[in-house]
């Protein structure tokens, strides 16, 4: 789409501004600037600038590289403070910085005594010179590059065993690196054609930009012409040069496909029990697990602290509590030391390393258990794809084979299926539920949708606004949900208020119906389990339909029953307005004091 007449007006005009100056120079060129270019002077000059960018490049990356990466996971006061601090030579006048690097490492300082003036007028002042200037591009680039990185793909490689310097060099580094090289490239440059604090701190030798200064006051402005011209071809040639390098990292390709599958074996059974506190700004989270499931799926609505809880036990957030796996306790281990697998919501898949490499990138990783999962998920024609290149259901099965082919103590999934449209949605719940029962796997599965947690664990726990609703049996809590929250959560759709007689009696459409749960007279809340009212043209219940529903699995009628609103199943045609009569299962009825 083509940017708006105005915008390409203006940025026109100041890309116009910018080319203009040296095609005036290409047109004041002569046989002589040619000759003068060949000369032993200038390309000597021209050869100390390019010598001294590079070191001073290189001498950026060391430490700039590792500065950006440290400011970009932190968000410390003092962090902040330094990321200050490191652009301040943008701020200053070169020759401004020239004279603080004389007051520092000039011939009568303390540092210029204990090195005997190496420091200044030598080609190691202009690489001092360059590198404090220039040191602000590459750190700022590199700070930038890192903070775009997705923190779930490098909290994924610590969960998978990599300490944080592996991090570093195998998830981050690659990622970030266009954004470096942009940086790298900029800070040459920039080193390249400094001026101002090298020729206070290093006149001598001549670098380019100061060789062209002596020419213009010795011999005014024709004797610039050359140097000029063979700074900006140098400096174009450069920018060109970088613009042709690969933008991505790419890692070799292995070739995990080849290994015979082998099936993987039962773990021990292990019982996992938490206590997990973490304040979050204005939120809380407060909550606890017993114990007693193998398979657990913790349900709630959005910010309720699904999320944050499965951070916490996968060891990438950090809070107060306790986790207890088995025997061990394992809340006092950092994330790459707790063997377990982690998927994130969005898969977290490396976007440069195939699907090959993704099986097997934990360290402990198993090349048979890999091959099994890769061919258990149907994966085995993908090996040779790359991360951004796969979908989004691929995506997240790659993430299951990469926290499997390591056989961990135990799988976290946080919203596993969310991503996915609903026929992915439902083949990837059954793959999850069949490799849950192959391998006996200790689970525990973060969603807000009942069905998942029904179809992935044995146990739910309940959350609300960071604090534990109902923990129990996945029967126990559909069935007999806690409290009128808990009941929306589980699917109840109809949540009505009414009153308990003497005999224990609620009164429906006014048929009083003896209800199982034992709660004193008095006002109640109440809710009918999903089915517990059905159709029935010889039911005692008589209701207005309000609504028909219709669905992939049959029609509802959302009907007025007195007062009540109340959705009912069953095969009929008819329509709002009309009247229908229909029957309650007495031991669908839930109630609340």
């Amino acid at each position: 789409m083509r940017s708006p007449l105005v915008i390409r007006i203006l940025g026109g005009v100041l890309a116009l501004y910018l080319a203009l100056p040296l095609v005036v120079l290409v047109a004041h060129l002569g046989p002589g600037t040619w000759r003068a270019i060949g000369e032993g002077p200038t390309l000597a000059a021209m050869a100390t600038s390019v010598e001294a960018a590079t070191v001073s490049t290189l001498i950026m990356a060391l430490g700039g590289i590792p500065l950006g990466y440290a400011l970009a996971r932190s968000d410390s006061r003092g962090t902040r403070l330094l990321g200050l601090l490191v652009q301040l030579p943008l701020a200053l006048p070169p020759l401004v910085a020239g004279i603080l690097l004389l007051l520092l490492v000039g011939p009568y300082t303390l540092i210029g005594a204990l090195t005997s003036g190496a420091l200044s007028q030598t080609f190691l002042g202009i690489v001092l010179a360059q590198t404090f200037v220039a040191s602000p591009f590459v750190i700022v680039s590199a700070r930038s590059a890192f903070q775009a990185i997705d923190p779930d793909l490098t909290a994924v490689a610590a969960t998978l065993g990599e300490r944080p310097l592996g991090q570093l060099w195998r998830v981050a580094l690659p990622l970030a690196w266009p954004g470096i090289l942009a940086g790298l490239a900029l800070g040459w440059v920039r080193a390249f054609g400094e001026f101002g604090a090298t020729v206070m701190l290093a006149f001598h030798p001549y670098s380019l930009p100061v060789a062209t200064y002596v020419a213009f006051g010795s011999s005014g402005l024709p004797a610039t012409f050359a140097p000029v011209m063979l700074a900006a071809v140098t400096g174009l040639g450069f920018l060109i040069l970088i613009g042709l390098l690969p933008r991505r990292w790419r890692r070799s390709q292995k070739t995990t496909g080849v290994v015979a599958p082998a099936a993987p074996v039962r773990p021990a059974a292990e019982d996992l029990s938490f206590s997990l506190r973490r304040t979050l700004q204005d939120f809380s989270l407060d909550v606890a697990w017993p114990g007693g499931a193998r398979q657990v799926a913790i349900l709630g609505p959005s910010g309720a602290g699904k999320s944050m809880t499965l951070r916490l036990l996968a060891g990438v957030d950090h809070g107060q509590g306790e986790i207890r796996y088995g025997a061990d306790r394992i809340d006092q281990l950092p994330a790459e030391r707790r063997s377990i697998g982690y998927v994130p919501q969005q898969g977290g898949i490396f976007p440069h390393l195939t699907v090959a490499d993704q099986a097997t990138f934990a360290r402990d990783s198993d090349p048979a258990q890999a091959a099994f999962w890769l061919r258990e998920m149907g994966l085995e024609g993908r090996l040779r794809a790359y991360g951004d290149e796969l979908s989004g259901g691929e995506r997240q099965r790659l993430a299951l084979v990469r926290a499997l082919a390591r056989s961990p103590r135990l799988l976290l999934l946080d919203e596993p299926l969310s991503a996915l449209d609903q026929p992915l949605r439902r083949d990837l719940r059954r793959q999850i539920a069949r490799l849950a029962s192959l391998t006996g796997l200790a689970m525990v599965v973060v969603t807000h949708d009942p069905e998942e947690a029904w179809a992935l664990a044995t146990s739910v726990l309940v959350l609300r606004r960071g604090r534990v609703a109902q923990a129990g049996s996945r029967e126990e809590v559909f069935r007999r949900p806690a409290s009128p929250e808990v009941a929306r959560l589980v699917g109840f759709t109809d949540i009505n208020s009414g009153t308990i007689d003497a005999k224990g009696r609620l009164t429906v459409a006014g048929v009083p119906l003896v209800v199982p749960d034992a709660v004193e007279k008095g006002a109640v809340r109440w809710a009918l389990a999903p089915g517990g009212a059905q159709i029935d043209p010889k039911g005692p219940l008589r209701a207005q339909v309000v609504e028909r529903i219709s669905r992939p699995d049959g029609t509802e009628f959302a009907v007025d029953a007195m007062g009540a609103r109340l959705t009912l199943q069953g095969q009929h045609r008819a329509s709002p307005g009309e009247w229908v009569q229909f029957s309650i299962n007495p031991e669908a009825i839930v109630l609340w004091a």
